[in-house]
């Protein structure tokens, strides 16, 4: 059912589908049960930023723990946790991308992915930004545009808003560098 579900959703002739969905690191163990050919990509980024990021996103009642940001330390722990699981218990093999690698060095960071998912190279996944096909995620403006570097380090701006979130995230045993 899930299959038929998924070529229900994608144009005729598509060969790979990608779902981005951010509770995916959940159902990893059954996805690889499931799709065992499946690649898994995990995008980290700075977990303050990270955090930050979610807080001010208009999420659905499935992620209310972004309302607050000490429920957002703890959970944001609680899915490092789970990741390390499914990578050193379960031997899930995951591509591990960095986020402020991808802004820093796009091209680099793009032909890297591309190349561990064993497709060729296309010029275009530099300017994807300018695809027509229709997005309906809480990132639809960030995909309308090219990279941009505004967002690296922005919890920094928010001075003292975020102790409650950062002192969550040490709790729960998150690593965090330049606090």
């Amino acid at each position: 059912r899930f299959l038929d579900h998924i070529e229900s959703l994608a144009p005729e002739g598509t060969e790979y589908v990608v779902d981005k969905l951010p509770h995916n690191f959940e159902t990893l163990g059954l996805i690889q049960r499931i799709l065992p050919g499946a690649k898994i990509i995990s995008c980290k980024r700075n977990p303050i930023d990270n955090c930050i990021s979610c807080y001010f996103t208009q999420l659905s009642a499935w992620h209310s723990y972004s309302n607050d940001l000490s429920h957002l330390g703890w959970t944001y722990g609680q899915y490092e946790k789970l990741l390390a699981y499914w990578k050193n218990t379960c031997g899930i093999e995951m591509i591990d991308v960095q986020y402020e690698d991808v802004v820093a060095d796009t091209e680099k960071e793009a032909r890297r992915i591309i190349a561990s998912l064993g497709l060729e190279w296309d010029p275009r996944c530099l300017k994807f930004y300018e695809t027509e096909r229709r997005v309906t995620t809480s990132s639809v403006d960030q995909v309308r545009q090219p990279i941009y570097t505004s967002s690296v380090a922005r919890w920094k701006r928010f001075g003292d808003h975020v102790t409650p979130l950062i002192e969550s995230l040490k709790a729960a045993g998150v690593e965090l560098a330049d606090v």
